[in-house]
């Protein structure tokens, strides 16, 4: 149910998102799903792959800093009000999402959200008391 997602530490220097990029696509480590969050200095790319643990050992063989962070993903409506709907539950639930990213894949009228909070089980457990429906990781990373 949990997904093991890649959190990979990148100064913000030209060419380096491009580098980590590229020395995935030669150890044939495809991406799912990702997020970058940068400042002035640094970033950090959150990404989502068919296999995790050789996408770590490829990056770290190469010299990145990374990271594997649980997260899970959700289907939601691929709709105006889908995403709010969401919100809505984590907000009346009070839990606190650290970040979230969203993609849409070939299910008609459906989108993927990731989503990290602080306290997974506590989420999980709120979303399938609403009825949400959780992405095992193997779908995730069989996409």
């Amino acid at each position: 149910m949990k997904i093991d997602q890649l959190s990979i530490f990148l100064q913000n220097k030209k060419g380096n998102l491009y580098n980590a990029l590229n020395v995935l696509s030669e150890g044939k480590v495809n991406i799912r799903a990702l997020s970058l969050a940068d400042t002035s200095e640094f970033a950090i790319l959150r990404i989502v792959v068919d296999d995790p643990i050789k996408g770590r050992k490829v990056l770290e063989e190469n010299n990145f800093i990374v990271k594997i962070t649980k997260i899970i993903a959700i289907e939601l409506n691929d709709t105006p009000g889908g995403l709010s709907s969401i919100l809505k539950i984590l907000n009346e639930n009070n839990i606190d999402l650290e970040y979230l990213y969203a993609f849409t894949h070939e299910k008609s009228e459906k989108a993927i959200l990731l989503l990290h909070t602080d306290d997974i089980d506590n989420l999980i457990k709120i979303l399938k008391k609403n009825n949400v429906v959780i992405v095992p990781s193997n779908e995730i990373y069989d996409l």
